[in-house]
């Protein structure tokens, strides 16, 4: 079974920077897209960001566009997310989303990924 485990959340006051990474590891596969959500207990999950194999645009939710950067490497099936400027609004528990096949619907989509890490905590202090 392919494991996600995603790393670098914390604490960090309001304007701040925090970068969170994430690995795909166990079976040999390849893993097509790599994504992130977020979500808080009783909250419906959020989209966060996106990016396939392809090196395709990268896909960002309204909010986040502008201080949020993805980015993956390939050989290394792992994905990144950068996240400037930092609000309160942003705190929540973020999840690392991997796909080992092609995405027909929308990146957007929680249904598109099939692997999925077991959340790492972000917390911005107003």
């Amino acid at each position: 079974q392919v494991q996600v485990e995603e790393s670098g959340g914390g604490l960090v006051q309001a304007g701040g920077s925090l970068r969170l990474s994430c690995t795909a590891s166990g079976r040999p596969f390849s893993s097509y897209g790599m994504a992130w959500f977020r979500q808080s207990p009783g909250k419906e999950r959020e989209f966060v960001a996106a990016v396939t194999r392809s090196a395709g645009s990268p896909v960002y939710a309204d909010s986040v566009k502008g201080r949020f950067a993805i980015s993956r490497d390939n050989a290394k099936n792992t994905v990144s997310l950068q996240m400037n400027t930092l609000k309160p609004e942003d705190t929540d528990i973020y999840y690392c989303a991997v796909s080992s096949r092609i995405i027909l619907s929308s990146t957007r989509y929680a249904s598109a990924y099939n692997y999925w890490g077991q959340g790492t905590q972000v917390t911005v202090s107003s």
